[in-house]
């Protein structure tokens, strides 16, 4: 979809589609205000028959109203509450997407942007509703022997929008655009088969960025990985025959004195549960457990695009977790990059032993802070369900930014403690550290167990176990949390 800025008056605009917003007790935006007087009262007699929900989100299609140059009006409900929200914006807008992907018009003219909302600017709402709209266009397809070259839906967006520095008003559309196109990636990756995305393919896949973006890329293979001394990381890809790979990126977006930010992604491309195997019933979506490497993929994508001004490095420790003759096994002892060792008790908890040589690697870079993103406990699941990412952290400040980030993004986090008492849940008798807690607060465990190899810098997590993917009909990698993250180092950006 092509975005574009256009002045004007919506009642003159000869259009495919024009589309309008409805507030609360049927109150007509400034937009649908001027086609409703253009129409002589067209707009609110057809309300006032009840064809509208005013649930935010819903629409009515209008065709050949008299009066209006348009070939077609959206209506689009901002939902029932006198107070607006940005959930009830972004509600409208995705409504709006989902009409216009459907619809046989070609270009649209779109005026929810011009709807005032509480602490929310022309660039926000700009900004929101491109990535919303661009997102919408996403189709995987890529390995279906018959594609639909037949598709639907709005090639060229107009938005109406007024500012005194059109510039900015550019500049938020192509942030939306740069986070959308960085959420397709992420989900192409998540939605791409085991068979197919292995961790040479991860590793191919992030050169390909590093060429066609400002970012320096280097793979390291499992001598180099074993030179280092990852013994934990090395312990999960014992049973597969794919063979690992470290992937570390850099993009020096800023001054050479900057410390940078780094990613930190799991990239477990499929996971059998290893010895301790999963049950047979969804196994076919552990094909997702890559899915924070395929955030921080898709988060660079973003950045390059954005051009930001800061330095970030990427660090994806990947692997598969496969059962085998040289698989690990429960009761095994390993030592991790930091010295500690490690005692398995289950080589389901595979995901950590990944992350935590990942999370020691990085003090080489004197970060300014450290955010770790993976699929990592079912526990929090069953804690936050699927609408909110779990966040942990070792300093509060930077877990206000994520959280801060994900408000103004709609890609939720909710921040869990990390008191001293659940450490005490992580003891072995055989070694430093089990990588299992005892029984309760799955989540909370995980990272007190990747808290002890982030002693020496600021340090968040994400365990986007319920957020990075969809099951059900809708079954599907969803992209997040590359709009947290992207805004995020936006913030930090200064930008």
């Amino acid at each position: 979809m092509e975005f574009t800025i256009k002045a004007g008056s919506p009642e003159k605009l000869k259009s495919d589609c024009v589309v309008v917003g409805v507030l609360a007790g049927g109150e007509l935006s400034p937009s649908a205000k001027a086609l409703d007087k253009a129409s002589e009262g067209a707009l609110a007699s057809i309300l006032a028959r009840g064809d509208l929900d005013d649930k935010a989100g819903a629409t009515l299609m209008l065709h050949a109203l008299p009066g209006i140059p348009a070939a077609r009006v959206l209506l689009v409900s901002l939902g029932n509450d006198e107070a607006l929200t940005d959930k009830s914006y972004r509600d409208a807008v995705a409504g709006a997407a989902r009409q216009l992907a459907s619809s046989t018009a070609e270009e649209a003219v779109f005026c929810l942007a011009e709807i005032d909302l509480p602490k929310r600017d022309m660039f926000w709402r700009l900004a929101q509703a491109t990535q919303i709209l661009k997102d919408s266009g996403y189709r995987f397809d890529e390995l279906k022997s018959r594609k639909d070259e037949s598709r639907k839906g709005v090639k060229k967006l107009a938005f109406m929008a007024r500012h005194k520095d059109e510039s900015a008003l550019e500049t938020a559309i192509r942030q939306g655009e740069a986070i959308a196109e960085g959420m397709a990636l992420a989900k192409t990756l998540g939605n791409l088969p085991g068979n197919v995305c292995t961790p040479g393919y991860l590793a191919t896949a992030a050169k390909k960025l590093a060429r066609e973006h400002k970012i320096k890329v280097e793979v390291l293979e499992r001598t180099d990985i074993e030179k280092l001394g990852m013994g934990s990381f090395l312990a999960v890809a014992r049973g597969s025959h794919e063979p690992p790979k470290f992937i570390v990126l850099h993009y020096k977006g800023g001054k050479a004195k900057d410390k940078p930010v780094v990613l930190v992604g799991k990239g477990i491309t499929f996971d059998t549960g290893g010895i301790s195997i999963k049950p047979a019933e969804g196994m076919d979506e552990m094909k997702y457990d890559m899915c924070g490497a395929a955030s921080v993929l898709g988060t660079f994508k973003a950045i390059a695009r954005m051009a930001l001004p800061i330095n970030v490095v990427g660090l994806i420790p990947t692997t598969e977790n496969m059962p085998g003759g040289s698989a690990i096994k429960p009761g095994d002892i390993v030592t991790s990059l930091s010295g500690q060792t490690i005692e398995i008790l289950n080589t389901d908890a595979e995901g950590r032993l990944i992350l935590c040589d990942a999370l020691t690697y990085a003090e080489r870079f004197d970060p300014a802070a450290v955010v770790d993103v993976a699929t990592l406990t079912g526990a929090c699941i069953i804690a936050l369900g699927n609408a909110t990412s779990g966040l942990l952290a070792n300093d509060d400040e930077l877990a206000a930014e994520l959280l801060a980030s994900g408000q103004a993004t709609g890609d939720k986090a909710w921040q869990l403690p990390l008191w001293d008492e659940y450490q005490d849940m992580l003891k072995s008798n055989f070694a430093d550290i089990p990588n299992i807690g005892t029984k309760g607060a799955g989540t909370i465990t995980a990272a007190c167990f990747l808290s002890r190899f982030t002693k020496s810098y600021k340090w968040a997590h994400l365990d986007i176990a319920g957020t990075a993917w969809k099951s059900g009909a809708e079954k599907g990698a969803t992209g997040r949390p590359v709009p947290l993250l992207a805004h995020f180092l936006l913030q930090r950006a200064g930008r």
